[in-house]
């Protein structure tokens, strides 16, 4: 089991940057693949980014490629999502996921085993 925490959302102009945070606690946060998924209102959640479990790969969708970076410190069971150049369709709820037995390509909801309860971002034009 594996509890999920996120935090460092809030309201950013267009341009600007936000780092999230996901804290785990539980057992083992280094034998889970971690995600990022954010769902915009009325809108399917959909997959940001993910990272393999000791964090040497990634994979992220195409309309954040050269803007986000996930990472993750298995020290401190924590994984990041650094958002730099933020747009206003970048404006959702940001959810932190880890999964068992899913690999970096992994990017649908069903494919990860825990969630956290969200943190929104929202961009301003």
């Amino acid at each position: 089991q594996v509890q999920l925490v996120e935090s460092g959302g809030g309201l950013v102009q267009a341009g600007g940057s936000l780092r999230l945070s996901c804290a785990a606690s539980g057992r083992a946060f280094s034998s889970y693949t971690m995600g990022w998924f954010r769902q915009a209102p009325g809108k399917e959640r959909g997959f940001v980014a993910a990272i393999s479990r000791s964090g040497g790969s990634t994979n992220y969708v195409d309309s954040v490629k050269g803007r986000f970076t996930i990472s993750r410190d298995n020290t401190k069971n924590t994984v990041y999502l650094q958002m730099n150049s933020l747009k206003p369709e970048d404006t959702a709820v940001y959810f932190c996921a880890a999964s068992r037995y899913g690999g970096i390509y992994s990017y649908t909801v069903d494919e990860f085993d825990y969630w956290g309860q969200g943190t929104q971002v929202t961009v301003s034009s």
